[in-house]
């Protein structure tokens, strides 16, 4: 039987869980743009502002799985608090990841973003980015999985 604090987590989580579609609809929209672009030796303004865009959506995107979704389910099996890492490997054994290999390169990915400030180097990490968001897409997916198995979201309008 939940008790009420679960009640409550389980509508917290449907609540992250249509940011996190909402969120994954428009990076999945900027990788494609930013695909359409290319490698070139020179990029226009809009071009580079494109590639900010896909880098800030995939940063958001990924902190919304982990830091909020799968910190929600963290609490939901009432699991106490674990490092990065040791959360992703449990979660990958739960079922509710994938990969924690795949998951744990993703966040040290967002990292170099969320402290890049060489516009440069931003661009760089585009077509990392955009191989990565092939593996969040599919974390995602899995997750979904979990969320469905357990019943604690109704996933039918997503």
């Amino acid at each position: 039987m939940k008790n009420q604090n679960d009640h409550l987590l389980i509508q917290l989580l449907q609540t992250e869980w249509m940011l996190l579609h909402s969120s994954k609809e428009t990076l999945l929209k900027s990788v494609e743009k930013c695909r359409l672009i290319g490698a070139k030796s020179e990029y226009s303004f809009e071009e580079q502002e494109s590639f900010d865009s896909l880098t800030s959506k995939f940063g958001r995107t990924s902190d919304l799985l982990t830091q909020k979704i799968i910190r929600t389910i963290w609490m939901l099996l009432h699991e106490p608090f674990a490092p990065y890492i040791d959360m992703m490997n449990i979660c990958e054994k739960s079922g509710i990841v994938c990969s924690a290999d795949q998951m744990i390169g993703i966040r040290d990915t967002r990292n170099q973003i969320a402290h890049e400030y060489i516009p440069e180097a931003l661009r760089d990490l585009v077509p990392e980015v955009i191989e990565l968001t092939q593996q969040l897409d599919e974390n995602i997916n899995c997750c979904r999985k979990f969320l469905e198995g357990r019943k604690w979201i109704d996933l039918k309008f997503v």
